[in-house]
């Protein structure tokens, strides 16, 4: 069931990293930017590029991963790094953005609770499948490691 869940994020990501190519055009940002030296406009561009990088390998990793991630302790350590990095986005959610962007404001109160759902969701996700069950100390994916050394090193 949690490889399920894993995909379903998987697929939640990609679309959330679509989602960042039309921020330029909703924030409307050649106006909104124009007043900004060229160096910060052109960073938002750039770690908006990022942003959606990052969050389009996550959905990646979820969707061809799923068993390595839920069932390596590999996978498991990544996951509580993926765990902390949204449990971050979604405290920001609600500290680091001003409730004046959204309260009293019924379709940006929307987004607001569906968004804090999505980043409560990833981060109950990656965190339940950290603590979940027990994997072997050391166990790796079994393919990740080679059966034998790649050179022999003389004694």
């Amino acid at each position: 069931m949690i490889e399920l869940h894993l995909k379903v994020a998987g697929v939640l990501f990609l679309l959330l990293a679509l989602i960042h190519a039309g921020f330029p055009r909703y924030f409307n940002w050649a106006r909104e930017l124009s007043g900004l030296s060229l160096i910060n406009r052109e960073l938002m561009y750039v770690h908006t590029l990022f942003v959606a990088f990052s969050v389009l390998l996550m959905g990646i990793l979820c969707l061809h991963s799923p068993a390595a991630l839920a069932g390596t302790k590999l996978g498991k350590d990544i996951c509580l790094g993926l765990g902390a990095f949204w449990l971050l986005r979604l405290l920001i959610q609600f500290f680091g953005y001003s409730p004046a962007l959204w309260k009293g404001k019924r379709k940006e109160t929307l987004i607001h609770i569906l968004f804090s759902l999505l980043w409560a969701y990833f981060t109950l996700l990656f965190l339940m499948v950290y603590f979940s069950g027990s994997t072997p100390p050391g166990r790796y994916a079994a393919h990740a490691l080679p059966a034998q050394p790649y050179c022999s090193l003389p004694a």
